[in-house]
């Protein structure tokens, strides 16, 4: 039976940065065996808003490279993304839209469920294509 294994986002951030060159080639091993099926990995939402962020704020990555660097994780062989159709359609419309992935996945997911979004920063979510819950009227 393959082992399953959940990825943290330090474990893509060593991959892609080769920061700690060590740890960047274990990550490296890992994504290697996943392709070739010896070992199926998870992710999920959380860890590649992490990863996003963490560009951002410490390595000071581009919008664009960031937005490539989840699609390339998203695209990784032998790896599954817990919400994989939404956290895609996030990319998309943070690419899109000059919004951050976090909030393109939030207006994503309230889109696939047909749900309003309740926020205090309407323009910045208007921008996204979501129905607004009128805070107001409470």
């Amino acid at each position: 039976m393959t082992k399953t294994v959940f990825v943290d986002a330090n474990v893509f951030l060593r991959f892609f940065t080769m920061d700690d060159e060590g740890q960047g080639e274990m990550a490296e091993a890992l994504f290697r065996k996943a392709a070739k099926g010896e070992v199926r990995l998870i992710v999920g939402p959380p860890v590649l808003f992490e990863v996003a962020w963490t560009l951002k704020s410490a390595y000071r990555v581009s919008r664009e490279q960031i937005i490539d660097t989840i699609l390339r994780i998203i695209g990784m062989d032998g790896l599954s993304v817990t919400d994989g159709d939404i956290a895609l359609n996030a990319l998309n419309l943070a690419a899109s839209t000059g919004q951050d992935f976090a909030d393109a996945y939030m207006a994503s997911t309230a889109n696939s469920h047909k749900a309003e979004v309740a926020t205090f920063n309407i323009k910045h979510f208007d921008r996204l294509g979501v129905h607004l819950y009128k805070m107001q009227d409470l």
